[in-house]
């Protein structure tokens, strides 16, 4: 298919569906093209040549529906688009597998750059890099304010027990991915599971909360009313929270654990998994920690469990990757070096937890 027509998208039919369920939204023929960087649900950018929307279904050929629930992801932002909490406006969910062949939902398109690098953070100075990853925490702190029954997502999820199932999950994840020794991993898992934690309050939890799952641009007067901390206009904010696919209702010191997991260097040039902690003006650990803990007032002392259980799970990530290199099911740059990632998390997690 032409680049204007990619796989998975048939822009004839959702320029007919938009017709029927949106009239006068589409005024002309539809283009639209793949955003590259998903790594999983396929995300396209759509427009009629003056408005322009965005697209997301299941990956093409996909086979376990509940991995790619398109009715979960629209329903958790449809929900929070009117809280402090920035995500795009949601146009229609379309469940009928007609139209594109998978269920899909349309939302706005929201001007922004995702950043997932520390070399594509540099060119912003050492000053807006660091109030861009500030943020990061201060919109994770909006959205753990959230009440779900305030907003109709009471039933989004099973909070009771939720880091006890997390831990049995992603060690039947590992389970499944066993094909070589790992030196650690077991032990890992074991020692997270001496000293689960007593969760707080259970919160709308997005489940992959990180700098590059963020789109990033300027502030303008009309955004985002009832925000604690205003930047100002023109200044870097955060413009909107994408990739809701692993969102429910959990513990919300696990997003903590993730962020703070993704701002340790890695120590490891040209690794194909990168964190952005090494990008100048970048904030520590330490620092995103006092900063979540003071505008949340959130007890976050057992926050080195956290950190270590997203090493583990990442770990496990890696490793089902590795796995399905090695049995040719996954090909592209950069895979070929996934298996020696894993060792590297593996060791971060066992250290986090020991040094508390």
């Amino acid at each position: 298919m032409s680049p204007d027509h990619p796989p998975g998208l048939d822009l004839d039919r959702l320029r007919g569906l938009l017709e029927r369920e949106r009239p006068g939204l589409v005024n002309g023929p539809l283009t639209g093209r793949l955003i590259e960087g998903g790594r999983s649900n396929l995300t396209y950018a759509v427009s009629d040549g003056a408005s322009k929307w965005v697209v997301r279904r299941p990956p093409l050929g996909h086979v376990l529906a509940t991995a790619h629930d398109m009715k979960r992801e629209h329903r958790v932002i449809s929900a929070l688009h009117p809280t402090p909490v920035p995500v795009p406006r949601t146009v229609l969910l379309c469940e009928d597998e007609e139209v594109l062949g998978a269920p899909f939902y349309v939302m706005d398109f929201v001007e922004g750059t995702p950043y997932r690098t520390a070399g594509q953070l540099a060119p912003l100075g050492a000053e807006r890099t660091r109030d861009a990853v500030l943020n990061l925490v201060d919109t994770l702190v909006e959205l753990h304010a959230v009440d779900p029954g305030e907003v109709g997502l009471a039933g989004f999820g099973r909070p009771e027990g939720f880091l006890d199932r997390q831990l049995r999950r992603w060690g039947k994840q590992l389970d499944a991915s066993r094909n070589r020794e790992l030196a650690g991993i077991d032990e890992l898992h074991a020692a997270l599971g001496r000293e689960l934690p007593v969760s707080p309050a259970p919160a709308v939890v997005h489940g992959d909360y990180r700098l590059d799952n963020v789109l990033i641009g300027p502030a303008s007067e009309a955004e985002a009313p009832g925000r604690r901390t205003e930047p100002e206009k023109g200044a870097d904010r955060i413009k909107a929270v994408l990739d809701w696919e692993m969102s429910t209702l959990g513990d919300p010191l696990t997003d903590l654990g993730l962020l703070v997991m993704y701002s340790m260097p890695l120590g490891m040039p040209d690794s194909p998994v990168s964190t952005t902690a090494e990008a100048p003006g970048h904030p520590t650990p330490a620092e995103l920690i006092e900063r979540y803990a003071a505008r949340s007032g959130r007890d976050v002392s057992a926050v080195s469990w956290y950190t270590a259980f997203a090493w583990f799970k990442l770990a496990v990530i890696l490793e089902g990757i590795h796995y399905r290199y090695t049995l040719g099911q996954t090909v592209g740059r950069g895979f070929d070096r996934i298996g020696d990632l894993v060792p590297v998390f593996i060791r971060h997690g066992l250290t986090t937890l020991q040094e508390g």
